[in-house]
């Protein structure tokens, strides 16, 4: 049983992968990203491991499910081959739409920054690494990673993570309790399931810690059972299911995406906004170019921190006092844009469209203000969001079609975590 061990610039748990399925009785095969996608189909199961593939530029996963080895890896998944993403690898699964498995791989959910919260207080936000229990929590073979436990049954193993929070619409969340595909939900020491950290290390919704597809043949999973040895289950389950040569037919599921939509930003009121931009080259803004290249959208792109910074009323901030700080941008590689006309004199162009991308958690925006207030003693802020404003310059004439083309791949943001805005920089 050959295992391709798919790897993405930036995949760093390759070694233990290898491992584990090694001693789960197959043989693992180290995939590079660029190889040759035809050789897929030689494989009897693939294996897309954990790091950070593309350095989590735009957001975790979302380059790499643009890359081209995904439609071979869709293409493989349609014949009921058994594919596994943990960590990085589950936000790829999420974000092609193999996981959980909508009609035309739309992207039904979002593995969003974590959120570890007791007592309704957030404790703390962001990576998070540390033991964990993860019980199965549907029937064994619902899934082809579950069939070596019995339901009810737990194990113990690590996670290492900043984005690992399923988040969904209920409705989604309902329909994949009905299909058994809520496989695995983190449980305290007894077993029982509990919504507070640290039962809950990042705030999933239903505690989940790993969905399948409808078929059960494709699991993003975030914890990392390939690090220890009680973690074997899952690969012994990987190779049971193999073995069985079940013929499969994917069908989606009946939820329907919930549509995108983005509305034109409105400031609020007396805010004042900071447009940041790198001195030098911004790679994430390089390596989302040429992931729309990739699928056929020729665009040059430039982007920009969004800060908006909102006074408490009938009071004045000491803007120099925030500038001196550094904590909003570091002026040793950054400038503010609109300070000198950089940002608003492109925006007048046709054929410009600038998105503004906040996540709905703004746990960046929140953890400044404090900062600003608790270390640098700085009043009468009131809020402080954060947001990134990515600026495309489209060369086609067909500016709407681009512009749908560039909202269909989901490059920018993720709806069930992020929200976009269609941007102008206010007078």
């Amino acid at each position: 049983m050959k295992i391709a061990i798919i790897q993405f610039p930036g995949s760093n748990c390759e070694s233990e992968s290898i491992r584990a399925v090694h001693e789960a009785g197959m043989e693992p095969v180290e995939f590079l990203w660029n190889q040759n996608p035809n050789e897929l189909k030689n494989f009897d199961g693939f294996f897309i491991v954990g790091g950070f593939s593309y350095e989590d530029r735009s957001r975790s996963g979302i380059i790499a499910s643009l890359d081209p080895i995904m439609k071979y890896i869709k293409a493989e998944n349609e014949k009921g081959k058994p594919i596994l993403g943990i960590c990085n690898g589950a936000q790829v699964l999420v974000e092609t739409g193999i996981v959980p498995g909508l009609k035309e791989y739309a992207v039904g959910m979002a593995l969003a920054v974590n959120k570890r919260i007791q007592n309704e207080h957030v404790l703390g936000t962001g990576f998070y690494n540390t033991w964990v229990n993860i019980q199965l929590s549907a029937p064994s073979n619902s899934c082809a990673f579950s069939q070596s436990l019995e339901p009810g049954e737990f194990i113990h193993v690590p996670i290492a993570h900043g984005e690992g929070r399923f988040t969904m619409p209920v409705e989604l969340l309902e329909e994949l309790k009905r299909n058994n595909q809520t496989v695995f939900r983190y449980c305290d020491d007894a077993g029982q399931i509990s919504e507070e950290f640290p039962v809950n290390p990042n705030g999933a919704m239903y505690n989940l810690a790993a969905v399948c597809n409808s078929t059960g043949n494709a699991m993003a999973m975030m914890p990392h059972p390939e690090r220890t040895s009680v973690g074997q289950p899952i690969f012994t389950s990987m190779r049971g299911y193999i073995a069985e040569k079940k013929e499969m037919n994917i069908q989606p599921i009946s939820c329907s995406p919930t549509p995108i939509k983005i509305e034109n930003y409105q400031p609020t009121n007396n805010s004042t906004e900071w447009l940041v931009k790198l001195i030098i080259t911004d790679n994430e803004a390089v390596t989302v170019r040429n992931a729309l290249k990739h699928i056929g959208v020729d665009v040059d792109i430039k982007k920009y921190s969004h800060w908006e910074i909102i006074p408490e009323k009938n009071t004045t901030i000491n803007f120099d006092e925030i500038k001196k700080s550094g904590e909003l941008f570091n002026s040793n590689k950054e400038f503010i844009a609109n300070d000198k006309d950089n940002f608003s004199n492109t925006l007048r162009k046709d054929s410009t469209i600038n998105i503004l991308v906040r996540y709905r958690d703004d746990f960046v925006g929140k953890s400044k203000l404090d900062t600003l207030n608790n270390r640098f003693d700085i009043k009468n802020i009131k809020e402080i969001k954060k947001g990134i404003i990515w600026q495309i310059a489209i060369k086609s004439d067909n500016i709407n079609d681009v512009k749908q083309q560039i909202l269909d791949s989901k490059i920018l943001f993720n709806q069930y975590s992020q929200i976009g805005y269609f941007y102008q920089l206010s007078s």
